[in-house]
C-alpha cells in the first residue's frame, strides 16, 4: 500500500468524480465515472458504484483499478493504480450510506445554485434521478502518477 500526501487526498476529496478503468476480459479498458466516498492517507479509496455492470464483472475478473481525475482549471491530475476489493452494500456501514446521500445531497444544491444564476446546465437534477448504490469498491493504491505536465510543477 502506498501512503498518499494530503496534497493528494484533497486533490481527490475536491472532485465531483473520478474515471474508474478496470479491464475487460479481453484486456481491453473500461471506463466509467465513479463517486469517492472517502479516500485515506494510508492509500485506501472508498468508491460507491450504483451499478453491477461493467466495472463489476471486470473486478470480479480481475482486481487491478485505476482511477483518474483532472483539474482542467489548474491544469493537474493525478492517476491511481492498485487493487479493489468489492463489498457488498448489505455489509456497508449505514454511516457510509449517509455520507453518499449528504454527497449527492450537495450537489443537487450546487446545481440548483447555479441554474438561479442563470448557468444552466442539464435541464434536470440527474443526481435526484441516481439509484442506490449496489456495492462498495475499495482500492488499495499501489502507485501515484500525477498527470501534471513537468514543466508546470
Amino acid at each position: 500500500m502506498k501512503r498518499l500526501p494530503n496534497e493528494i487526498v484533497q486533490f481527490f476529496q475536491n472532485q465531483g468524480y473520478v474515471i474508474v478503468s478496470t479491464l475487460d476480459r479481453n484486456g481491453i479498458p473500461h471506463n466509467s465515472c465513479k463517486g469517492i466516498v472517502e479516500i485515506k492517507q494510508d492509500g485506501r479509496v472508498y468508491l460507491l458504484d450504483l451499478y453491477k455492470s461493467a466495472t463489476f464483472n471486470n473486478l470480479k475478473r480481475n482486481p487491478r483499478i485505476s482511477i483518474t481525475a483532472v483539474d482542467e482549471h489548474k491544469f493537474r491530475g493525478y492517476c491511481l493504480k492498485g487493487r479493489a476489493k468489492i463489498i457488498p452494500v448489505e455489509k456497508l456501514k449505514p454511516e457510509i450510506l449517509r455520507s453518499w446521500e449528504d454527497k449527492i445531497s450537495s450537489r443537487i444544491t450546487r446545481r440548483l445554485l447555479k441554474n438561479i444564476r442563470e448557468e444552466k446546465g442539464h435541464p434536470r437534477h440527474p443526481e435526484a434521478l441516481m439509484p442506490k448504490p449496489k456495492y462498495m469498491v475499495v482500492l488499495t493504491v499501489k502507485e501515484v502518477v500525477d498527470l501534471t505536465p513537468h514543466h508546470l510543477k
